[in-house]
């Protein structure tokens, strides 16, 4: 069989629509005989359960998971022990050896359904740039509820509230996006991974009236191209592929019926394939960052 565990440095990690890389076991036997580290791809809460269905997982160790995920990840046929903690060699072993006890969901940590956006890592369901925390009881990341924040590293600002101005630039000089543009400024916690990892610590120490340039390379933005999330499929089990060609944006739904965007690839008279990694994998983004408030 084949386990994944939400891996951060040695150990499980706690969250799982935010883990960065899945760490990999190959079990035969009743021993693990190797392992490897994936990247999530920073694909989020909707498409993880696709990205290890498609790895050929069959059980999944995490920290916490909110019911929405443990129903995709049911849906794809995926065992899950959440509750999780400690290393992770560790806790694959206690569980090859039925020693390991799955809490089931714990709303720990911030499991909401979220779609992406140039800027964010998660553009909430439950508010508009940011997450109105009056519309997510027992959502720490939001600081609803009765459990406690967890946050992604330290800072002035993290657990706080901060409104942004900001302009999004690739290394040729070309503007993805800017929110000067619409007049509408970017609220979000920091430090609760509402944002793309290297926006989010870029405002960690600023000022209100601050104004900083930073640079981030993929790791830190939207993370590098994952080959498992791009999927070739029959045309016939694809509806309303009429005037699709190959370099076309569509929109294509999860096991649950969740909306996602993907790339057409390739095609021809039987098969179609899709390019389900985000659009800014893979690029080094550049933002100018003015702070606004901080709250």
């Amino acid at each position: 069989m084949k386990i994944a565990v939400t891996y951060d440095n040695g150990n499980v990690f706690q969250h799982f629509g935010r883990t960065e890389e899945f760490k990999i076991y190959n079990v035969e036997g009743g021993r693990v005989v190797d392992s490897e580290v994936m990247s999530s791809n920073g694909v989020g809460h909707e498409a993880l359960a696709w990205l290890l269905k498609e790895a050929d997982i069959d059980a999944l160790i995490c920290g916490g998971m909110g019911q929405g995920a443990q129903d995709a990840l049911a849906e794809a046929g995926i065992e899950v022990c959440a509750g999780a903690e400690g290393n992770a060699d560790e806790a694959v072993a206690a569980f090859i050896a039925g020693e390991l006890v799955n809490t089931g969901v714990n709303c720990d940590h911030h499991d909401h359904e979220h779609g992406h956006d140039h800027h964010h890592d998660h553009d909430h369901g439950c508010g508009d740039a940011g997450c109105d925390p009056s519309g997510c009881a027992g959502c720490p990341g939001c600081g609803g509820g009765d459990f406690e924040p967890m946050y992604m590293f330290e800072g002035t600002n993290v657990g706080k509230r901060v409104k942004v101005h900001y302009r999004g630039t690739f290394d040729d000089g070309s503007q993805f996006d800017a929110s000067y543009d619409r007049n509408q400024p970017l609220e979000f916690i920091c430090g609760t991974g509402q944002m793309i990892k290297g926006f989010d610590r870029a405002v960690a120490e600023m000022k209100v009236g601050d104004v900083i340039d930073v640079h981030l390379e993929p790791e830190d933005a939207y993370g590098m191209p994952n080959p498992n999330m791009v999927i070739t499929v029959k045309r016939a089990t694809v509806q309303g592929l009429d005037g699709i060609e190959a370099g076309d944006k569509v929109m294509l739904a999860d096991e649950l019926g969740r909306p996602f965007d993907a790339l057409v690839t390739e095609m021809d008279e039987e098969n179609i394939t899709f390019d389900c990694n985000h659009e800014m994998a893979g690029k080094a983004l550049n933002f100018s960052i003015e702070m606004l408030e901080i709250n």
